[in-house]
């Protein structure tokens, strides 16, 4: 899935990537570190996996965030 970096906080490695239709979804640090990067800057395009988020009262955890690539 793809979204766009939203905030980004270098000292606790989390933030929130915005999905197309303006979600917000928040990532913590072990979904970053996934992903392989060293910093994120609002804007950026970024591929994003998720889990929950099925209707069933579960919200979207992002478990790995890191740079799209074309």
């Amino acid at each position: 899935m793809q979204a766009t970096a939203y905030t980004y906080d270098p000292e606790t490695r989390t933030g929130q990537v915005l999905l197309d239709d303006g979600t917000p979804v928040p990532f913590d640090a072990p979904a970053f570190d996934r992903g392989g990067l060293r910093l994120l800057r609002p804007g950026q395009r970024v591929r994003i996996e998720v889990e929950g988020g099925d209707g069933e009262g579960k919200s979207r955890h992002i478990t790995l965030i890191t740079l799209q690539t074309f």
